[in-house]
């Protein structure tokens, strides 16, 4: 089975839009809704996520960032949560075809360690593997509870998030396992000066994953646009929909400078 990618929206800018750890595409209808006049969107269910649980590509960001970009056309790409991290592959690897880059609370190391203390609790992250053996839901639940912290109503972001999670089937338990493993070890820090494609990082100020310090470093790192949404947590989609797309502005603009050469 391959990939599912669904084609939304009806706006000129063509944008690829990758979910993050455990979830699917449809988590994102909040912000292909805000950017449906302006984009038309390929929205990926990443493999074992959602629609594509019987794709048996591993979660691996080189091996999805060549099968995204073999189906779907040169465009701006966008990114969260672990979908960071195989965008950021992809610009690196095929920056023909991807064209610009938004990093939406996403970094190019999660785990925090002696040289990087902006990450997760790299501990927090072994553990969340260790436990994805023995108690599959509850690990997804204290991942989700960290997703909602930093919101302005965790609770209600929480109920959603849990809402959501299973909407399209349960992620396979093997991409979970591969994913835990790329949030401990991946580690493109030192490629960031690399990027020649605009790049926007947007943070939001409350995140309790990925600390807004990781992103704005990032950003100067890869010369690229940083932004941070000040009542934000990790999913700032969910509350802050328009503010995102209108954050997006910029990059989305940038499209029509490097559309013509292939």
């Amino acid at each position: 089975m391959s990939l599912y990618i669904e084609r939304l929206g009806r706006g000129p800018v063509p944008l690829v839009l990758l979910h993050g750890w455990a979830m699917h595409g449809g988590v994102l209808a909040p912000l292909v809704e805000a950017l449906s006049e302006r984009c038309t969107m390929h929205v990926v269910d990443l493999p074992g996520h959602g629609y594509s649980r019987q794709c048996g590509l591993p979660l691996e960001p080189s091996a999805c960032a060549a099968a995204i970009a073999e189906a779907t056309p040169p465009a701006l790409w966008l990114g969260w949560s672990l979908g960071g991290l195989i965008a950021l592959t992809a610009a690196l690897e095929r920056p023909q075809h991807v064209r610009g880059l938004a990093m939406l609370c996403a970094t190019p190391k999660f785990a925090r360690d002696e040289s990087w203390p902006w990450g997760s609790d790299a501990t927090l992250v072994h553990q969340l593997a260790l436990d994805l053996e023995t108690d599959y839901h509850a690990t997804i639940e204290r991942f989700l509870a960290l997703e909602a912290m930093g919101s302005p109503d965790p609770r209600a972001e929480l109920r959603h998030l849990r809402a959501l999670a299973f909407a399209r089937g349960e992620p396979d338990l093997r991409v979970l396992q591969e994913g835990i493993r790329i949030l401990e070890t991946r580690d493109l820090r030192a490629r960031l000066p690399e990027l020649r494609q605009p790049n926007m990082w947007l943070a939001g100020r409350r995140d309790r994953l990925v600390p807004p310090q990781a992103m704005e470093w990032s950003s100067q790192q890869a010369q690229g646009h940083y932004m941070q949404i000040e009542h934000a947590g990790h999913a700032p989609f969910f509350t802050y929909p328009d503010q995102v797309a209108q954050a997006l502005q910029p990059l989305l603009d940038s499209f029509d400078g490097c559309g013509s050469h292939e």
